[in-house]
């Protein structure tokens, strides 16, 4: 190891030092209450509670570590923002409220967007006071994000936008929503797309949540019905709304994937406890499903770290489609063992709770997890990506 290697592992220790002292130390108290809350499936969960706690770490300095100073940021590296996000999911620390902000629109804007809307939404979105969500999909365009039919016109000194978002996450708790809309009358699929900021909190804009499995809501439709922006809240300029969209889907699966994985790790130690508690692991057959599940956690947690350290990761996409296919089969096959080493249990609620309270951990992994490999871009989707623009094979045929 030469010089320069020695500082940064030096460093890096120093950091996670720092973090694991620092959520020792704060998530205690009332906020002690909160480990483990939130996240896929359970949204519901302490909501404004995790809202304090997310204002709580921006005051401290610990949201947008990867951003430039100049706006907030710490210009943490990014072996440091690995470390944060493996060390915050280590403490048990309940899910962010802010993510799609922080993790997504903030990135992209900084890429792509102007100064003035880098001056007035990058601020609210470090202090945690703006809340965003993203109007990508709708029911003609779920996967097939290039078949978007919400259309957006100017009239004057602003943007009328008209359409339907679906399964659009946190939508009913947003102050603002980014949104692909088809800004070039008589265009298709990739071609006269733009990508709006749009405020929520107007008359235009309708929200109907989406009971899921798990009897909670944390999806929604949104309709616009003339709804309105201001006409230099279009990012990247008009007419170049695919290639922001990509951008902001390439941050979507980024340093964030191992603090995932480690969430991913503590429920395949709880199904291996139960197992072990209620005799399941005694068969054969739900050792080695336990074995093959460990297995390909070590997968995606290489493939993570392989896909962080290529300097051209986000080139062609194949690298975070990849990914996706992996974390999403291993997690719906971990709710499916889930089910299998509860047993009969499996089948059993608890009575008299509130919706979504009724059901046990697993059991809501299980529900939750069905839907792994179609949010996010589907395992169909995925494939199409990875042969066509890794593999270069030919495309799939199109009406």
């Amino acid at each position: 190891m030469d010089v320069s290697q020695g500082e940064s592992g030096a460093a890096d220790a120093a950091f996670a030092k720092e973090v694991r002292e620092w959520l020792e130390e704060n998530l205690s108290g009332k906020f002690a209450e909160l480990k483990g809350l939130g996240g896929p499936g359970r949204e519901h969960e302490a909501f404004e509670e995790r809202l304090e706690w997310d204002r709580h770490l921006a005051a401290a300095g610990w949201t947008c570590l990867g951003w430039p100073k100049e706006y907030g940021g710490r210009e943490a590296t990014l072996s440091q923002q690995i470390i944060f996000h493996q060390e915050y999911a280590r403490a048990n620390a309940p899910a962010r409220v802010s993510h799609i902000g922080e993790e997504l629109l903030g990135p992209t804007l900084i890429a792509f967007g102007t100064e003035e809307q880098k001056q007035r939404f990058l601020p609210g979105i470090k202090t945690v006071t703006e809340l965003w969500c993203q109007g990508y999909s709708e029911p003609g365009a779920g996967s097939d994000l290039a078949n978007v039919s919400t259309t957006a016109r100017i009239e004057g000194d602003q943007w009328v936008v008209n359409g339907q978002k679906v399964w659009t996450s946190l939508a009913h708790l947003s102050d603002w929503c980014f949104v692909v809309a088809r800004t070039e009358p008589g265009s298709s699929r990739h071609k006269g797309l733009s990508y709006l900021l749009v405020p929520m909190h107007q008359e235009g804009v309708e929200v109907r949540p989406i009971i899921q499995l798990t009897g909670t809501s944390e999806f929604n439709e949104v309709f616009f019905d003339n709804a309105r922006t201001d006409a230099d809240l279009v990012v990247g300029g008009e007419g170049n709304g695919w290639g922001v969209a990509m951008g902001t889907l390439t941050f979507e699966r980024g340093v964030s994937t191992l603090g995932q994985q480690i969430g991913f790790a503590r429920e395949l130690e709880s199904i291996v406890e139960l197992a072990e508690r209620n005799g399941a692991a005694r068969n054969p057959a739900i050792r080695t499903k336990i074995s093959r599940a460990w297995m390909g956690l070590q997968v995606m947690r290489a493939h993570a770290l392989r896909t962080l350290a290529a300097v051209d990761a986000s080139a062609n996409g194949g690298e975070a489609s990849v990914a996706k296919l992996l974390w999403a089969n291993w997690h719906r096959g971990l709710g499916e063992l889930a089910m299998e080493v509860q047993g009969a249990a499996s089948l059993v609620g608890v009575e008299d709770t509130e919706p979504g309270e009724e059901l046990n951990d697993l059991q809501r992994l299980w529900l939750f997890s069905r839907a792994d490999t179609i949010y996010g871009g589907s395992n169909e989707i995925q494939r199409n990506i990875i042969a066509e623009r890794v593999l270069g094979l030919p495309r799939e045929a199109r009406p």
